[in-house]
């Protein structure tokens, strides 16, 4: 398969634009203009150097250690020492995809010249990004300040031939992959060791990943939350535009919109029409306003985390303009656990708004539908089961939803003594995805279940589309079965594509084709 080519402008990459590169490889380059910009920063490093002067990170130790000096022929042994000294992660490593963005990402920040390396360093990420070879990052072991020091090591590692990577799906030494593409090992040379390990890349990425996750999760409550209603005879009054405009919330307002364009038309909503209900359930009648606020969470954390992978988080950082070296903190990744909180909050609430709408469909006093929504209850047991699970997924993510950035613990002899924990904050966002996409996929089966029971009555046409799909995949529950396959699958349909189409417009990511 022939991969498509992007040109990176270096602090101008949109988000939709990082969500390609996350879900496809591509063949990367960076702008000349770019090129330039590394090549002054790079200059001005060497000037440091020929000058004589003494600039932290170049020719010091690093941390409290800063205060002492290198000399200048043990430069390009501090370099590799501090790759291989940092690589100290543990756990299962980061999966392809984010390790390709986290390379990406680190490209970006290196190309945008405040880092003062070689064009090589550039260069051989995007090489060994475009081989397809994908190091092995251990998860664990960053606290999110002095940048993702742990992992961004395992990362640079394979770029001098050390450690071990992933190509075709086996792991082999690095060295041997490298020499497999054609790609030398870097010789790092001053500055270029601490430039690799210090910055934001793997927060942002994991929090990245977990954003568009978030989106699929999103667009997959959305759908299941209007079959709900059409299974619960519910009203589209509250999505009425006028009640979302006296509030102003902008999520809100989209989102009511999107719920009377997939209850359009629908001929269960009109069978109901004087049934005399008066107000519904608030899972039902308040979907606006909660998905709406997590609509706006999205887009609040998708603002903070395109800035962070456009930005350069390296410390020190070095301005060719005047040859200035200057140490600061671009490197604490706040904002990252900031935007990976509010994910957090956003896809928990996604959840437990979806389990409670389940709760309605399988309670018959609530929606005069079959008890646990299967014909002849108490021989058949029907989704009653189903429930506990998503209640329990619903239950874990309260717990992982605790905000990680609140936490902190000194580092580094206490030089390093507030850290962000973004790294966490943004890693744990995939087990919250996947706990929400299993509650979400449990109703959608429920919801499909219910319009069953209201036929020769048909929901809208776009509900239809979506009922459709639920069907092609899985039967009718009309007696007990094997029932873990069929949730699996529902979960499959959460997590892929076929839900974005209805809503991609209000996501932060916008157009996903």
């Amino acid at each position: 398969m022939n991969q498509s080519q992007i040109t990176l402008l270096p602090g101008q990459v949109s988000l939709s634009t990082l969500r390609r590169i996350y879900e496809q490889p591509a063949q990367l380059s960076v702008s000349e203009e770019a090129r330039n910009a590394i090549a002054a920063g790079c200059d001005a490093v060497q000037s440091i150097l020929d000058r004589g002067e003494t600039a932290y990170g170049i020719n010091t130790g690093f941390g409290l250690l800063a205060q002492t000096g290198i000399s200048r022929d043990q430069l390009a042994t501090l370099q590799r020492n501090l790759v291989l000294s940092h690589s100290t992660g543990l756990g299962a490593p980061l999966s392809p995809q984010v390790t390709r963005l986290t390379m990406v990402l680190k490209a970006l920040s290196l190309s945008r010249g405040y880092s003062g390396v070689r064009p090589v360093v550039v260069d051989t990420l995007l090489a060994v990004i475009n081989a397809g070879i994908f190091p092995r990052i251990p998860a664990k072991g960053s606290v999110g300040a002095s940048g993702d020091l742990a992992p961004l090591a395992h990362m640079s590692l394979a770029l001098i031939g050390e450690g071990e990577v992933l190509i075709g799906g086996r792991q082999m030494p690095a060295e041997q992959a490298l020499a497999a593409a054609g790609i030398e090992p870097l010789v790092l040379a001053p500055k270029e060791g601490l430039a690799l390990l210090n910055g934001t890349q793997v927060s942002t990425a994991l929090a990245l990943a977990g954003l568009f996750e978030a989106e699929r999760l999103f667009a997959g409550g959305i759908v299941a939350g209007a079959l709900s209603v059409e299974a619960l005879k519910g009203s589209k009054a509250p999505f009425d535009p006028r009640i979302q405009a006296v509030r102003g919330q902008p999520g809100q307002i989209k989102v009511a919109a999107k719920f009377l364009e997939l209850l359009d038309s629908s001929e269960i909503m009109t069978s109901h029409h004087h049934c005399g209900k008066v107000q519904d359930p608030y899972s039902l009648r308040c979907q606006p306003q909660v998905m709406g606020a997590c609509l706006d969470l999205m887009h609040n954390a998708a603002r903070t985390l395109e800035i962070e992978a456009n930005a350069a988080t390296d410390n020190p950082l070095v301005f060719a303009e005047d040859c200035a070296v200057i140490s600061g903190g671009n490197f604490h990744a706040e904002p990252v656990a900031f935007a990976a909180d509010m994910l957090a909050l956003a896809i928990a609430e996604i959840g437990a708004m979806s389990e409670r709408r389940l709760a309605q469909l399988i309670d018959p006093k609530m929606s005069g539908l079959p008890a646990f929504l299967v014909e002849n209850s108490g021989v058949n047991s029907g989704f009653m089961i189903a429930q506990v699970t998503s209640a329990a997924l619903a239950s874990e993510n309260k717990t992982l939803a605790h905000p990680a950035s609140v936490d902190s613990l000194p580092t580094s002899a206490n030089q390093e003594d507030h850290v962000s924990m973004a790294t966490f904050a943004a890693r744990r966002l995939e087990d919250m995805t996947m706990n929400s996409a299993g509650v979400v996929g449990i109703e959608l089966l429920a919801a499909a279940q219910g319009i069953d029971f209201h036929a020769p009555a048909q929901t809208s046409a776009l509900l239809r589309t979506v009922h459709d799909t639920i069907r092609k995949e899985v039967a009718h529950y009309s007696e007990d079965r094997y029932f873990a396959p069929d949730i699996e699958t529902a979960v499959s349909l959460v997590r892929g594509d076929q839900f974005l189409p209805l809503i991609e417009d209000i996501l932060p990511s916008g157009k996903t084709k």
